[in-house]
């Protein structure tokens, strides 16, 4: 083995374990807020802004940080915003210990959390392709997507018990791992794109460039904008502590196990993606992936089963895992190295706002209809959004293979 595959290696390994950590921290942050937004409001529309406090500001600066990440090294960009959201989780801490009952100064603090996600989430995503030969491109994408699922499976479960324990425990792991997470990352090598020749071009170019790169993708577009509008409308996240408290009549550990539920599915279907990739008929699985996930979001909104609740949940996240395996190959193969920063900004802010302002949006629905016929509504409109995409789009529903796709015609 070469000396040269030996430290890609290394990095894979301290990028996905840095993941790995930062993922567990963000879902564990996630539980306590949650629980401790909704104690002191009693409101969805209390919930709802715990999502649009972070997107405003993801979307704000999440394409400059995709510029930043083409530009400079993507390393120090997604290790000071991974320390940014480490400052976050000791903030948190700082209101348990004063025992502030104001869900003000916690919505100030997820604002600057979600400056950190902004930069974050492109730097990040930039940094994959550089990391693995492109041959195994979609088995690092799978097999990264394991370990982020495990994550989003662990984080809710312990955030869950150990908020038993108080938020102090567990805003003190949240603060742990985000920055142990930003040393590996400044242990990750040096490797980054070749010179782009665009860089000589005023930044608010640059990040033009990157927006007109996908618009004019009709592959990578519908694939990005179907996640988008899938899941602000289907989202059913930012109301699991309602369903969990009011509905289910459960505890903050049933609320953990309730956000673990969709990443269970989601990283069993991932492993086995990382064993045996999808390798044809890639367009159409990824359209009847996002209908199912609509159908299981119905499933879930209508139950007051505890447990069916969580084996929708569960459905939901494993079809939502095939969608974003191949938007993510798609993207991949379709972006060239000096765009990957750029690319990754406008793929991210379609993302954030999906699950962000889809939270502000579920929030604002369930204050409205309540909490089922929001959750139900947004199923549907799930349904809808594939039916109207599969006619808007048909180069994605045609893609049979990754391999079909190149920077040329996507």
């Amino acid at each position: 083995m070469s000396d040269a595959t030996i430290y890609r290696q290394r990095d894979f390994v301290f990028f996905s374990v840095g993941r790995f950590l930062s993922t567990v921290a963000m879902m564990v942050q996630s539980v306590a807020i949650g629980w401790q937004i909704y104690e002191m409001e009693r409101t969805p529309l209390a919930l709802g802004l715990v999502g649009l406090c972070q997107f405003a500001p993801m979307f704000l600066f999440t394409l400059p940080a995709g510029e930043m990440s083409d530009r400079f090294d993507q390393r120090k960009v997604l290790g000071i915003a991974l320390v940014l959201q480490g400052i976050c989780g000791g903030l948190f801490l700082m209101l348990s210990i004063l025992n502030v009952h104001t869900a003000h100064a916690y919505y100030a603090v997820l604002v600057l959390f979600g400056i950190g996600r902004g930069f974050a989430s492109p730097s990040g995503q930039s940094l994959v392709p550089f990391l693995v030969p492109r041959a195994k491109l979609p088995r690092a994408i799978a097999l990264n997507s394991s370990v982020f699922m495990v994550a989003v499976i662990s984080g809710p479960a312990l955030g869950g018990l150990l908020y038993a324990f108080g938020p102090k425990a567990t805003y003190s792991l949240c603060v742990a791992n985000f920055l142990i997470a930003a040393a590996l990352t400044a242990l990750i090598g040096g490797r980054r794109s070749a010179f782009d020749a665009t860089a000589r071009q005023s930044r608010f170019a640059r990040v033009v460039a990157g927006v007109q790169f996908v618009r004019r993708r009709p592959v990578i577009l519908g694939a990005i904008s179907l996640d988008l509008f899938a899941v602000l409308l289907g989202g059913a996240t930012a109301l699991l502590p309602i369903y969990a408290r009011d509905i289910l009549h459960s505890t903050p550990v049933g609320l953990g196990l309730l956000r673990s539920a969709p990443a269970l599915g989601a990283a069993v279907v991932a492993l086995a993606l990382a064993r045996r990739p999808l390798d044809e008929g890639i367009g159409i699985k990824m359209f009847g992936a996002v209908a199912i996930f609509g159908v299981a979001t119905i499933v879930f909104g209508l139950s007051t089963n505890f447990w069916l609740s969580l084996v929708a949940l569960a459905v939901l996240g494993a079809s939502d895992m095939i969608s974003v395996f191949v938007r993510q190959s798609l993207i991949s193969f379709a972006t060239p190295d000096e765009m990957r920063g750029r690319v990754g900004a406008v793929t991210m802010l379609f993302i954030g706002a999906s699950n962000e302002l889809g939270e502000f949006e579920s929030g604002i629905t369930a204050a409205l209809f309540g909490p089922v016929l929001a959750v139900v509504i947004g199923g549907c409109g799930t349904l809808a959004v594939v039916a109207t995409w599969m006619k808007l789009f048909p180069p994605l529903r045609m893609v049979n293979r990754f391999r079909d796709v190149r920077v040329e015609n996507a």
